[in-house]
């Protein structure tokens, strides 16, 4: 298999109902930035983009000016993601370095993850990118109360995009972004009519992409940083001071925040992990993690989804001078206590004589 930062990365683009995405993708695609991508999309007449900026390639994909190439799909993702490489490869259509995906507004992100990562022959070319959610910045406080999958999708995001601020009422839209923030700490936050939307910032960059991998790792600390509490429960840890910074409720989606001091050991680590997300991976939505390992100089980058975790990539160095192990975790239900005990499993596993 090639290296995982080489396979081509496919993004998702959700979003509630109404909050924006199709407006926000077709905005997007009108950049030279995102030249040879590739948009798989339900129905091409709902992205809603400019006929002059289109060239029909068959009935069910257009060209855009810039080389995105766009296609409907029919039958499920990956079906459609192997028909788009084997036309590609056959010079039916032009190459392309990256693929986006819009789903309906009210999908879950989860099984697209799902697909990516585990189906056998589409992991040989390809990988997960980042989750785009957009939110109504109108109606997101009631969507979120009212629709547990707007939570969900905003739970998942890599990059949550705030759309209609100048339609919105100015205090509302300031809540609204402080309810995404507990919800999802490591998500930063774009308001998409307070100005441009970096396009590559959007669907290039992520923890795989070296360009920008340090800023990316670098974010998913900084809104959970400020959530944290400066007097955090201490635990002794098998020699590692161990931080929990508290769980950050919205409703029944919480977000938490694990630090370790000394170096981890990273076969135990693994296995923690592994054990967590065997009982838990339905409701561990997202985990973040910048790991100091012991033996290694440089940080280990852990990102998963759900059950599914993606293969651990290095960074070339700390982007900062915190050489603490952080992991930000989104979790649905309250299983506090099982988490304690599974860090229990983790000291008895890196001590068994302690």
């Amino acid at each position: 298999m090639a290296e995982h930062g080489s396979l081509i990365p496919v993004n998702v683009v959700t979003g509630f109902l109404g909050s924006g995405k199709t407006t926000l993708l077709s905005r997007l695609l009108r950049s030279p930035r995102l030249r040879d991508t590739a948009v798989l999309v339900n129905e091409l007449g709902e992205v809603g983009l400019d006929h002059h900026l289109l060239e029909q390639v068959d009935e069910q994909t257009v060209l855009m000016q810039n080389g995105c190439l766009c296609c409907s799909i029919r039958g499920d993702l990956q079906q459609g993601l192997g028909s788009l490489l084997s036309r590609s490869g056959r010079g039916e259509v032009p190459a392309f370095k990256r693929v986006v995906v819009e789903t309906s507004g009210l999908a879950d992100p989860a099984p697209i993850a799902y697909t990516v990562l585990t189906e056998p022959v589409l992991r040989h070319h390809f990988r997960m990118g980042s989750i785009v959610t957009t939110v109504d910045g109108v109606n997101g406080i009631s969507t979120l109360e009212r629709f547990s999958e707007s939570v969900k999708q905003a739970a998942m995001a890599d990059r949550l995009v705030l759309t209609k601020s100048d339609l919105a009422d100015a205090g509302e839209f300031a809540a609204l972004g402080r309810r995404l923030t507990a919800l999802n700490p490591s998500a930063p936050q774009f308001d998409a009519a307070g100005g441009e939307i970096d396009p590559v910032r959007m669907l290039v960059e992520d923890p795989f992409d070296p360009q920008g991998r340090a800023r990316e790792v670098r974010g998913w600390f900084e809104n959970a940083g400020e959530l944290s509490s400066p007097q955090g429960d201490r635990r002794d840890f098998q020699n590692h001071d161990f931080q929990n910074h508290g769980f950050h409720n919205h409703g029944e989606i919480r977000s938490l925040t694990l630090t370790f001091d000394e170096p981890l050991d990273w076969t135990a680590f693994g296995v923690w992990l592994t054990m967590l997300l065997h009982c838990h991976g339905e409701d561990v939505l997202r985990v973040k993690g910048l790991l100091n390992v012991a033996g290694e100089d440089t940080p280990v980058i852990v990102n998963g989804v759900q059950h599914m975790v993606h293969p651990p990539a290095h960074l070339e160095a700390w982007p900062d001078a915190d050489r603490r192990s952080r992991i930000v975790f989104v979790i649905r239900g309250n299983f506090q206590q099982a988490l304690q005990d599974s860090l229990a499993a983790f000291n008895r596993l890196a001590n068994p004589g302690g």
